[in-house]
């Protein structure tokens, strides 16, 4: 008897890991870290509105509840985004 085949994957991104010192984030086959230091925004939320995120036209993320917005290219490319305004 042969298994039928496995659907489509139904999760785009996932928050794998919140520790002291950032998260960590699975989306598109690709981990990224998002340190506290570099992404303050998320230090004081709660872990369950940092779960709460959506990946949208396949480069934006949004946490709805955190009112919060990054582009996947800021995080492949954190060079390219400063994020101190000179």
């Amino acid at each position: 008897m042969k298994s039928k085949m496995n659907g489509n994957d139904t999760l785009e991104v996932e928050v794998q890991n919140i520790s002291i010192h950032g998260l960590w984030l699975f989306l598109k086959d690709a981990e990224y870290f998002l340190p506290f230091e570099e992404f303050p925004w998320f230090k004081e939320a709660k872990i369950e509105d940092i779960h709460q995120v959506e990946l949208n036209h396949g480069h934006h993320l949004h946490w709805s509840k955190l009112d919060i917005d990054l582009e996947l290219e800021s995080l492949k490319h954190p060079e390219n985004y400063p994020k101190i305004y000179k």
